[in-house]
């Protein structure tokens, strides 16, 4: 059977940087950093007090006030962007069939909010006054289950939990779903909503987080020599995937076309990757593979860069691995720079970010690059947004527990 072609008609983001496509990508190419103090707690005896906090985002401008009291924040997120995406792809659900409609969304952990407000219920009250909509909200197959239920979405409906790497998986899966033509347009993605003090205390506990608490708009530095771990951040990011056949019957815009999907294990640690990025590499080859493309022939790559010392320097090695000599002449950039890290979703987001370079042929810089670091000696695009014709680019994920996955989008022509 022929594989269907697979576009991109429609995206939504709330992110750290802005709410909204347009003061998202704005705030990207002009390097603003969304990381500062966190507010939502007393962090006075955390060791890290900064994240990526969403501040523009009011949740009743989406989701009815009496549905809000049932929906933990990861799950706000996910409806909240899925309908500026069903907007933005200017698709009228009334005119389609909602049986061919499916949700596949990406989640690291779900309702962290939820779990940790009613575990002090049960220690402060008592079991029987903990919420009988505790695990419905708390439940990470929600964010997809949520969606279905908001749009009338009849669809394939699932969440992929493979933790950093989710929303690029979840956008994976429902590339190979289009592709088999078990549906005609898919709402997928990622969603989190991570800031929370169990989650930060956790984190924290395991030293994979930036302590430069004095500079939060420069403690995310990816592929910097100084870079002392990762940020956390929060949000969403929601892209309408359609058959070309059903975008070009409603004459849609189209952002640009999925072409490639490659996912591996580095079956190595639970939190550590792989040496050399050995997982990360076969998971682009893979994905150049499944594109029908030579590794030559892409132009940019929004890399995983979490500010980890060993993430970035793996990457760059895998990258090396992957592409020899032209890495050197491609462009490498990470958004997390600014966004810091939104774990399921930040894949996602990443993916919104890189289908906007290939339609607007602008590449987001990698802010808060001072120091060079020998070992990682690309074009990390730094500081500065880069103006160059972007054809084909490819989006970086890998997650604890060794997952990795790789999305190659292109222009549509």
């Amino acid at each position: 059977m022929e594989k269907k072609r697979v576009v991109v008609t429609g995206m939504g983001v709330i992110s750290p940087v802005g709410t909204g496509l347009d003061k998202f990508w704005e705030s990207l190419i002009n390097g603003k950093s969304g990381i500062d103090e966190i507010t939502r707690f007393d962090t006075r005896d955390m060791p890290t007090r900064i994240a990526g906090e969403v501040r523009d985002f009011n949740p009743e401008d989406y989701i009815d006030k009496k549905e809000l009291k049932r929906l933990d924040r990861f799950a706000q997120f996910a409806i909240s962007a899925s309908k500026m995406a069903i907007e933005d792809a200017d698709l009228d659900l009334d005119k389609v069939d909602r049986t061919r409609i499916g949700v596949i969304l990406g989640s690291g952990i779900g309702g962290s909010e939820t779990w940790e407000e009613q575990h002090n219920v049960l220690l402060d009250k008592g079991p029987k006054r903990v919420s009988p909509f505790f695990i419905p909200m708390m439940i990470v197959n929600m964010a997809s289950g949520q969606v279905s239920m908001t749009f009338g979405l009849k669809g394939p409906n699932f969440t992929v939990v493979t933790a950093c790497a989710s929303g690029t998986n979840a956008i994976g899966e429902a590339f190979r779903t289009l592709q088999r033509g078990e549906a005609d347009i898919i709402i997928s993605g990622g969603t989190e909503a991570p800031i929370t003090e169990l989650s930060l205390a956790g984190f924290s506990s395991m030293k994979a987080l930036s302590t430069r608490n004095d500079e939060p708009s420069r403690a995310s530095r990816p592929f910097d020599r100084e870079r002392d771990g990762f940020v956390m951040g929060e949000g969403a990011g929601i892209l309408v995937m359609e058959t070309l056949d059903s975008a070009l019957k409603r004459k849609a815009r189209i952002y640009g076309e999925v072409i490639g999907y490659g996912t591996t294990s580095d079956a190595y640690h639970l939190t550590q990757p792989a040496p050399e990025g050995e997982g990360a590499s076969r998971a682009m080859q893979a994905a150049i593979s499944d594109a029908g493309i030579l590794p030559k022939d892409v132009d940019y790559i929004n890399a995983h860069g979490t500010s980890t010392p060993l993430n970035d320097k793996f990457e760059t090695i895998a990258i090396k691995n992957t592409f020899g000599e032209h890495a050197y002449e491609l462009a490498v950039s990470s958004t997390k720079s600014m966004t810091g890290h939104l774990l399921g979703a930040a894949g996602a987001v990443e993916i919104v970010a890189t289908l906007l370079s290939v339609y607007s042929d602008e590449i987001p810089p990698t802010i808060n690059y001072e120091n060079p670091d020998p070992e990682c000696d690309l074009n990390y695009v730094p500081n500065k947004a880069l103006k160059r014709t972007v054809n084909v680019a490819l989006s970086n994920s890998m997650g604890f527990g060794g997952h990795n996955a790789c999305i190659i989008v292109k222009k549509f022509k």
